[in-house]
């Protein structure tokens, strides 16, 4: 299997031992699963499919972000507890990946179950000389990982920039550098403080990965994947202070999935341009967005249009017309098998499928693969 790496900025083998480690960065729960959350899971369901059928165990982590601002925003809005508030839409997320038929994930842990492991993850990175202690927040001193942009390959200026877009408040005083970002931080008055050494407060975003995927998998992951907004500064971050922690190799192989795009923007919370897939599930069978979503590579932006689903349930239609038709192809599961080695290229295995079930051959078995169900 060739799947591109982010880091390495190019289609590579990706060798790893019979136990996969994989983690994803999961949804921050204070609204809907939309389109854009789709995209970026089925991929890594799809690869894990095919990990599973060439022989391997995946230990697939796919975390929850319940300590963290948008949720505090909507919390605070709706005028409800935010844990209260992240239970009810975790449900719902995990309603829409089940009628998906995600694959089961290994752990779903909560960053709010983790605050133990959190504070002593800050602790090791203050022992080793990686941060430091200012205004009553710990920060990572980035001047300390001469690596620190080797995931995101952005310029400093570059990073500076979408620090600043993307929150990372790089004006903050309190900061040696404007790129060095928070561990731990001071709570606001509604917001859920906990006790540390160094005060009062809660953790910041990137510390909470770090830490559940140590905890859940170990130092060294040998996938770790997200949408391709996480690349920078959510990935690079956790790369520089996993690293700074333990002093072995965070993440052998980065993994990014591209965006999806409604109206000419891509789709987002803050802009509300979403397709949500509770409302897709009212209109269409699950199998059939699934194959919508695979109709384009993971690596590929796409934009959102109505001709998508129609396209999906003739192509679903199509295929189940010949499922036990005439006894099972190998041949077209082992094209599929060889596109998906091909970084997973789940548009020329559709194709492939397609192609066979023209000629009447039953695609059961190479359907199955890609996760849709004929019978």
């Amino acid at each position: 299997m060739r799947l591109y790496d982010t880091a390495r900025q190019a289609v590579v083998p990706f060798e790893p031992g019979p136990t996969v480690l994989m983690y994803t960065c999961g949804i921050t729960p204070y609204d809907a699963t939309h389109l854009g959350h789709a995209a970026t899971f089925l991929a890594y369901d799809v690869l894990q499919r095919r990990l599973i059928d060439l022989g391997h165990v995946v230990k697939c982590v796919r975390n929850v972000t319940d300590v963290d601002d948008p949720l505090f925003a909507k919390a605070r809005d709706l005028g409800v507890h935010y844990l209260d508030l992240a239970a009810g839409e975790e449900a719902r997320f995990e309603a829409d990946m089940a009628a998906l038929e995600m694959l089961p994930m290994h752990s779903t842990p909560r960053a709010s179950s983790a605050i133990a492991d959190i504070r002593g993850f800050i602790g090791m990175v203050l022992d080793r000389g990686y941060a430091y202690q200012a205004g009553g927040n710990v920060y990572f001193d980035v001047a300390k990982s001469p690596a620190f942009g080797s995931v995101s390959h952005h310029t400093h200026d570059e990073m500076v920039a979408v620090a600043r877009e993307r929150g990372g408040n790089v004006d903050d005083p309190n900061k040696r550098h404007p790129l060095d970002f928070v561990l731990w931080q001071t709570s606001r008055g509604d917001e859920p403080s906990w006790d540390t050494m160094w005060g009062p407060g809660r953790p910041g975003w990137h510390i909470e990965c770090s830490a559940l995927a140590l905890r859940e998998l170990g130092s060294t992951i040998d996938l770790h994947g997200g949408g391709s907004d996480l690349i920078f500064p959510h990935h690079e971050c956790e790369r520089a202070q996993s690293e700074a922690a333990t002093g072995q190799t965070f993440v052998r192989h980065w993994m990014h999935v591209a965006m999806v795009f409604m109206d000419g923007h891509k789709m987002s919370k803050s802009r509300g341009n979403l397709v949500f897939v509770d409302a897709l599930r009212r209109q269409w069978d699950p199998r059939v967005i699934r194959l919508g979503i695979m109709s384009h590579h993971y690596r590929t932006e796409w934009e959102w249009n109505e001709g998508i689903m129609p396209a999906a349930a003739a192509r679903l239609a199509q295929w189940r017309s010949t499922a036990n038709g005439g006894g099972p192809d190998d041949g077209v599961l082992q094209a599929v098998r060889t596109c998906l080695d091909d970084d997973l290229a789940t548009p020329a295995a559709l194709d492939a499928i397609d192609q066979a079930a023209r000629a009447g051959r039953d695609v059961t078995a190479a359907a199955a693969l890609l996760g849709v169900r004929l019978s």
